[in-house]
């Protein structure tokens, strides 16, 4: 089972955050995976699908939860 982590959209206007899956790669990092629906014309992803990740773990409304914060090269 895929772990789940939140990226932010971009050109939103406000900010928002889409759940997505991904995979764990280890040291905190992980690679994001693009859901069925995933439209890159109508959806800017802070870090597109497939990139290695950097995340946090933040106090969002829905509990602690994992955040993408910076892309990592490829391990």
């Amino acid at each position: 089972m895929a772990d789940r982590v939140y990226v932010e959209l971009l050109g939103e206007g406000v900010e928002v955050r889409r759940l997505v899956d991904a995979e764990a790669v280890g040291g905190g990092t992980y690679r994001l995976i693009a859901p069925a629906d995933y439209d890159p014309a109508t959806e800017v992803w802070q870090f597109r699908p497939g990139s290695v990740v950097r995340c946090e773990t933040r106090l969002l409304s829905d509990g602690p939860t994992l955040v993408a914060v910076a892309k990592v090269e490829e391990l």
